[in-house]
Protein backbone atom coordinates (compact mmCIF):
# COMPACT_ATOMS: atom_id res chain seq x y z
CA UNK A 1 0.00 0.00 0.00
CA UNK A 2 1.14 3.43 -1.30
CA UNK A 3 2.37 5.88 1.95
CA UNK A 4 0.54 9.60 1.81
CA UNK A 5 -3.25 9.18 0.28
CA UNK A 6 -5.69 12.45 0.21
CA UNK A 7 -9.53 11.84 -0.98
CA UNK A 8 -11.55 14.86 -0.67
CA UNK A 9 -15.38 13.24 0.65
CA UNK A 10 -17.37 14.50 -2.33
CA UNK A 11 -19.82 12.15 -2.92
CA UNK A 12 -20.47 7.91 -2.18
CA UNK A 13 -17.94 6.72 -4.29
CA UNK A 14 -14.85 9.17 -2.71
CA UNK A 15 -16.35 7.74 0.88
CA UNK A 16 -16.11 3.89 -0.38
CA UNK A 17 -12.94 4.69 -1.56
CA UNK A 18 -11.83 6.12 1.88
CA UNK A 19 -13.31 2.61 3.96
CA UNK A 20 -11.02 0.32 1.23
CA UNK A 21 -8.28 2.41 2.09
CA UNK A 22 -9.07 1.96 6.04
CA UNK A 23 -9.72 -1.54 5.65
CA UNK A 24 -6.34 -2.08 4.11
CA UNK A 25 -4.18 0.28 5.99
CA UNK A 26 -1.64 -1.66 7.94
CA UNK A 27 -1.86 -2.19 11.29
CA UNK A 28 -0.35 1.49 13.18
CA UNK A 29 -0.91 3.38 10.41
CA UNK A 30 -2.31 7.07 10.95
CA UNK A 31 -5.64 8.40 9.95
CA UNK A 32 -6.34 12.54 9.55
CA UNK A 33 -9.84 13.62 9.19
CA UNK A 34 -10.08 17.58 8.91
CA UNK A 35 -12.56 19.75 7.58
CA UNK A 36 -11.39 21.53 4.33
CA UNK A 37 -9.06 24.45 4.48
CA UNK A 38 -9.48 28.09 2.85
CA UNK A 39 -9.79 28.15 -1.01
CA UNK A 40 -7.54 29.80 -3.29
CA UNK A 41 -10.38 32.47 -3.76
CA UNK A 42 -10.66 32.68 -0.02
CA UNK A 43 -6.89 33.48 -0.01
CA UNK A 44 -6.81 35.93 -3.00
CA UNK A 45 -10.01 37.82 -1.52
CA UNK A 46 -8.54 38.49 1.85
CA UNK A 47 -5.14 39.60 0.97
CA UNK A 48 -7.39 41.90 -1.87
CA UNK A 49 -9.55 43.38 1.37
CA UNK A 50 -6.18 43.32 3.74
CA UNK A 51 -4.50 45.47 0.66
CA UNK A 52 -7.65 47.97 0.58
CA UNK A 53 -8.08 48.57 4.56
CA UNK A 54 -3.78 49.00 4.53
CA UNK A 55 -4.17 51.95 1.93
CA UNK A 56 -7.62 53.71 3.64
CA UNK A 57 -5.13 54.02 6.13
CA UNK A 58 -8.65 54.15 8.99
CA UNK A 59 -8.11 56.36 12.10
CA UNK A 60 -4.47 56.84 10.55
CA UNK A 61 -3.09 53.77 11.03
CA UNK A 62 -0.25 52.91 8.35
CA UNK A 63 -0.05 49.21 8.36
CA UNK A 64 0.78 46.80 6.07
CA UNK A 65 -1.85 43.73 4.90
CA UNK A 66 0.62 41.50 7.00
CA UNK A 67 -0.39 43.26 10.04
CA UNK A 68 -3.67 44.01 9.49
CA UNK A 69 -4.10 39.76 9.11
CA UNK A 70 -2.67 39.53 12.66
CA UNK A 71 -5.13 42.34 13.86
CA UNK A 72 -8.12 40.56 12.11
CA UNK A 73 -7.41 36.94 13.09
CA UNK A 74 -6.51 38.49 16.84
CA UNK A 75 -10.12 39.80 16.87
CA UNK A 76 -11.37 36.16 16.07
CA UNK A 77 -9.44 34.22 18.95
CA UNK A 78 -7.13 33.52 16.44
CA UNK A 79 -4.24 34.64 18.32
CA UNK A 80 -0.47 34.69 18.01
CA UNK A 81 2.36 34.89 19.84
CA UNK A 82 5.38 36.92 19.52
CA UNK A 83 9.29 37.02 19.96
CA UNK A 84 12.18 39.55 19.72
CA UNK A 85 13.80 39.72 16.19
CA UNK A 86 17.30 38.09 16.09
CA UNK A 87 18.73 41.21 15.60
CA UNK A 88 16.92 42.87 18.93
CA UNK A 89 14.78 45.45 16.98
CA UNK A 90 11.40 44.72 17.02
CA UNK A 91 8.93 41.88 17.21
CA UNK A 92 8.21 38.94 15.17
CA UNK A 93 4.55 36.77 14.82
CA UNK A 94 5.14 33.10 15.66
CA UNK A 95 2.62 30.18 15.36
CA UNK A 96 -0.71 30.76 13.97
CA UNK A 97 -1.19 30.92 10.15
CA UNK A 98 -4.29 31.59 8.24
CA UNK A 99 -3.57 28.66 5.82
CA UNK A 100 -4.56 26.77 8.66
CA UNK A 101 -8.09 27.96 8.75
CA UNK A 102 -10.95 25.92 7.81
CA UNK A 103 -13.66 27.17 4.92
CA UNK A 104 -15.84 28.30 7.80
CA UNK A 105 -13.11 29.84 10.01
CA UNK A 106 -12.12 31.69 6.73
CA UNK A 107 -15.39 32.85 6.10
CA UNK A 108 -15.41 34.64 9.30
CA UNK A 109 -12.42 35.99 8.54
CA UNK A 110 -13.52 37.82 6.03
CA UNK A 111 -17.20 38.53 7.17
CA UNK A 112 -14.48 40.43 10.27
CA UNK A 113 -12.75 42.84 7.58
CA UNK A 114 -16.28 43.15 6.33
CA UNK A 115 -17.85 44.69 9.23
CA UNK A 116 -14.16 46.42 10.35
CA UNK A 117 -14.37 48.33 6.81
CA UNK A 118 -17.71 49.48 7.22
CA UNK A 119 -17.41 50.70 10.25
CA UNK A 120 -14.79 52.88 9.60
CA UNK A 121 -16.45 54.26 5.49
CA UNK A 122 -14.45 52.07 3.11
CA UNK A 123 -16.20 50.79 0.41
CA UNK A 124 -14.03 47.81 -0.78
CA UNK A 125 -14.11 46.46 -3.88
CA UNK A 126 -15.77 43.61 -4.42
CA UNK A 127 -18.60 45.06 -2.53
CA UNK A 128 -19.27 47.47 -5.67
CA UNK A 129 -19.40 44.92 -7.71
CA UNK A 130 -22.19 43.12 -5.51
Amino acid sequence: MPDGHTIILRSDYTRMQAHRLIEQAPQGAVLNIRAARRTVDQNALMWALLSEISRAKPEGRTLTPDVWKSLFLHALDHSQRFEMALDGKGMVPVGFRSSRLSKEQFSALIDTIHEYAARHGIVLSDELAA
